[in-house]
């Protein structure tokens, strides 16, 4: 795993200096004549991430300007400034420019999630572009939020032969004792002896035996619950997917992914809350047991489900844990899920939707999305749609054919679980598409750091 970090010391840091594009001609103007003529000579326009090296009088890199683009530019690109991390000499770099406090921050935490590389399977790439704190930015908050994206970008990105419910575990266990966390895990048989008949059918056809993983932390302030997805391959049961539809199921264990992620950036920040982390770890596979299709089960609630697609096991495995969640008080019950393709068509990959009827959590997390450059979107728990996940022979449709709103059903199927907190679900996909500023292609947090921002005035810290 790599590990994000600001410079250790300002010696020899060299400066970047950031140039909006609207500014450049007054910026330009100000320079010495060979720094002119070197950035007009090269036909430096101030684009977003765009870079110059700047040479001293012996020819060595003395610094670089970069561009800050345009206000559009910027809307529509996170973290573009990222961009230039890549094209500066090793070392150790200061910012320079006019810029805001949102834009410093963006700019540290940017250069922190550029630094990300998944080398468990090459070779590490050694002698990076350093950055020292930005005057006025909290590095210790930035890192524990990269340091917690970086966890969950690994786990996604560790293929499913490295990564099933036992290693899950393993790396639950190892995050539990970075903090002093306590555990409990509950493996194979023993969830059915213990009343979570939903995880243990979806996860029974694995010869990797399915597990409810459990961690507690903190003794004082209000309680929080974080609840993901860990479903580590997902072949669609007998319900089988076609290949294509397989490629990227390493990452439907995503939900699990990043509620660790945050709970990281929470215990390395100290958050004065009582957190609890579950995790419903399986493999859906296909075996002579497998789950089939029409068979109805009765959940740890009671509720009982027609499984009508062994595919749509996430719901199924989620609904044992957030009825287990809610046997005990909570004030925040907060869950996220790699659930339906649904969820992307409507809002693509970059967005996280979000299901919460609670206003106040809604705008908490509006606000703490933009301080932390995570977007969401909500959707909504449309209550017509409820009849549509009851199927008549049984209490609840893990999925009903109704064509429509596959997203909005299964975050009210989850719903149909959860009694007594605020509860906050999220439909992510988990996954960037193509290379992004502090994005490369591959897995990703998404929703985490929005989270984190609202947990304040959520919780009342």
């Amino acid at each position: 795993m790599t590990h994000p970090s600001f410079a250790d010391t300002d010696a020899a840091a060299r400066t970047l200096t950031v140039v909006r594009a609207e500014g450049l001609a007054d910026w330009l103007a100000g320079q010495p004549a060979p720094v002119q003529a070197w950035l007009k000579g090269t036909g430096f326009e101030a684009g977003l991430g765009e870079v110059r090296l700047l040479a001293g009088p012996d020819g060595a890199v003395q610094g670089a300007v970069a561009g800050f683009g345009t206000a559009k530019a910027r809307a529509r690109l996170r973290f573009g400034l990222a961009r230039a991390v890549a094209a500066l000499p090793a070392g150790n770099w200061r910012l320079d420019g006019d810029l805001t406090a949102a834009e410093r921050r963006e700019a540290a935490l940017g250069w922190l999630l550029s630094q990300y590389r998944f080398d468990r399977y090459r070779a590490a790439k050694s002698g990076e572009a350093a950055l020292l704190v930005p005057e006025g930015v909290d590095g210790t908050r930035l890192l524990a939020m990269a340091e917690g994206e970086f966890l969950t970008r690994d786990l996604i990105n560790t293929p499913a032969s490295d990564m099933g419910p036992a290693e899950l575990e393993d790396a639950f266990l190892t995050l539990a004792g970075q903090f002093g966390a306590s555990t409990v895990v509950i493996r194979g048989d023993d969830l059915l002896a213990q009343n979570f008949p939903l995880i243990h059918a979806v996860g029974r056809a694995s010869v990797r035996a399915p597990r409810l993983l459990e961690m507690r932390w903190g003794d004082a302030g209000p309680a929080l619950t974080l609840v993901g997805k860990g479903v580590c391959f997902d072949t669609g049961g007998l319900d089988i997917k076609p290949a294509s539809g397989m490629q990227l199921m390493k990452k439907d264990m995503g939900g699990a992914a990043t509620v660790m992620g945050l709970a990281h950036m929470i215990m390395a920040l100290g958050l004065p809350v009582r957190l609890r982390v579950l995790v419903p770890a399986v493999e859906n596979s296909i075996s002579g047991n497998a789950l089939r299709p029409k068979d109805i089960l009765r959940s740890r609630k009671g509720l009982t489900v027609e499984v009508n697609d062994t595919d749509a096991e996430g719901r199924l495995v989620l609904g044992d844990a957030l009825a287990y969640a809610c046997e005990e008080p909570a004030d925040f019950v907060v869950s996220m899920a790699t659930l339906t393709g649904a969820a992307r068509v409507a809002v693509g990959p970059d967005l996280a939707p979000y299901y919460c009827d609670d206003a106040e959590v809604v705008a908490a997390l509006e606000v703490g999305a933009v301080a932390g450059f995570d977007p969401v979107w909500r959707l909504p728990f449309h209550d017509a749609y409820e009849s549509v996940i009851e199927p008549g022979i049984a209490d609840l449709d893990n999925a009903p054919g109704y064509g429509f709103a596959g997203s909005v059903t299964a975050a009210l199927f989850l719903r149909r679980f959860v009694d007594g907190p605020r509860y906050l679900h999220f439909d992510i996909y988990g996954h960037t598409p193509a290379d992004q500023p502090g994005r490369p292609k591959g897995g990703v947090g998404q929703g985490a750091r929005a989270v984190l921002g609202a947990l304040p005035a959520v919780l009342g810290l």
